[in-house]
């Protein structure tokens, strides 16, 4: 009987309308973006620009900010003017913030249905954005959900008995058992109405909560019943290690099953790192093709150098770099040789040496003490003929 082989494959990218966030497109055949959140008081100008300006450096594509009141939003005239990427106001609970930051001139507005829910207040920002044509994102957050029975309703009701914490998960859940992804989804659909009856499209839209399968099941619910780009992301992720594991399994899955036109990386950490982490995910399922994918040796009792630093340093050097190389640095004759020839450039390193390979070839060998600058200058080298 012949070897039976399979390849898995990601499911086709769903199909959704197109928007525009300053000059970055989202959805339909857009590459999939990078954002993150600044992390300074927005009332502090100078911060919050030298923020977004680290951002960008790490790849960003679109930033946003928090607009917890009036100064804030004034501010964002500033920061708008002087930002290298597109910016969205994160507005909850006042729609006066929401008039202000589109007056400022914010690319897009998010705007939460659990804390701004007078249909009245929505239309107005609705008017005011489509008259400046300025997307709205609804950011459906689990942690902000409005009461049970109660979407839509404002005035008089605490957040501590809401009884959303009461919900069933889906998997708990009874047969025809109303879960939290269905108040999830109910809540973005109440406020996608509004937007639609007021003929209003510039939509994206976002339902996140920290558990996973509660964030898969409701991006899959609300993709079979719109037509909208989504922005993904798991909230309140966690600390950098733990919640780089985390959304990269959420926002992963979400993404193998076609499902996604934007993601932000929630960490408790620099908005850099969460560029960073987003853009690995991004690289881990051939979604993004600039700069440089870095395959390493995890290092063990077999390896004759130190791999681990030696594969830092080479991420160092390498992040300045924008040609799409993939580039491996291997410690020991098991793995080595095949995955430094199956890269661009590879180095295998051996007790006092190693050879390196370019595009499957053995390219030279080079005492240890040399490795890292001859490797620095294949990859320099290649990065020349491939700019051309």
């Amino acid at each position: 009987m012949g070897r039976v082989s399979f390849r898995l494959k990601m499911f086709k990218r769903r199909v959704t309308s197109q928007i525009k966030i300053g000059n970055v497109s989202i959805g339909g055949n857009a590459p999939i973006s990078v954002q993150s959140m600044t992390k300074t008081d927005t009332r502090n100008v100078k911060a919050t620009v030298e923020q977004i300006d680290a951002i960008a450096e790490a790849g960003g594509d679109i930033v946003r900010c928090a607009v917890p009141d009036m100064e804030a939003a004034v501010a964002l005239k500033d920061i708008v003017k002087q930002s290298k990427l597109p910016v969205v106001a994160d507005i909850h609970f006042h729609y006066k913030l929401a008039l202000e930051s589109l007056k400022n001139g914010v690319d897009c507005l998010r705007l939460n249905p659990g804390n701004i829910r007078d249909k009245s207040k929505v239309q107005e920002i609705v008017k005011e954005a489509k008259i400046r044509k300025v997307p709205i994102r609804i950011g459906v957050n689990f942690g902000s959900l409005p009461p049970v029975g109660k979407i839509g309703v404002f005035g008089g009701l605490s957040r501590h008995t809401d009884k959303v914490n009461e919900l069933p998960k889906p998997s708990e859940a009874k047969d025809g058992e109303y879960t939290v992804v269905d108040h999830m989804v109910d809540t973005g659909l109440w406020e996608i109405g509004i937007l639609e009856d007021l003929d209003f499209d510039l939509i994206k839209i976002s339902l996140k909560a920290f558990d996973i399968d509660t964030t898969i099941r409701a991006y899959k619910k609300m993709a079979e019943l719109v037509p909208y780009p989504f922005h993904l992301g798991i909230t309140e992720a966690g600390t950098a290690k733990a919640g780089s594991i985390r959304s990269a399994i959420g926002i992963g899955s979400l993404l193998y099953q076609g499902i996604g036109d934007t993601i932000r990386v929630s960490l408790s950490a620099p908005p850099e790192e969460e560029i960073i982490v987003g853009t690995e995910i991004l690289k881990s399922l051939d979604m993004k093709k600039d700069g440089v994918t870095l395959i390493a040796c995890p290092s063990c009792g077999r390896a004759d150098v130190d791999v681990v630093k030696l594969s830092n340093q080479v991420d160092e050097l390498l992040k300045k770099i924008d040609t799409p190389i993939k580039v491996a640095v291997m410690g020991c004759e098991v793995n080595g040789p095949g995955e430094a020839k199956d890269a661009d450039v590879g180095i295998a390193a051996g007790a006092g040496r190693a050879i390196i390979f370019t595009k499957g070839q053995k390219s030279k060998i080079v005492d240890e003490s040399e490795m890292l600058p001859a490797l620095m200058q294949e990859i320099d080298k290649l990065e020349k003929e491939l700019s051309k």
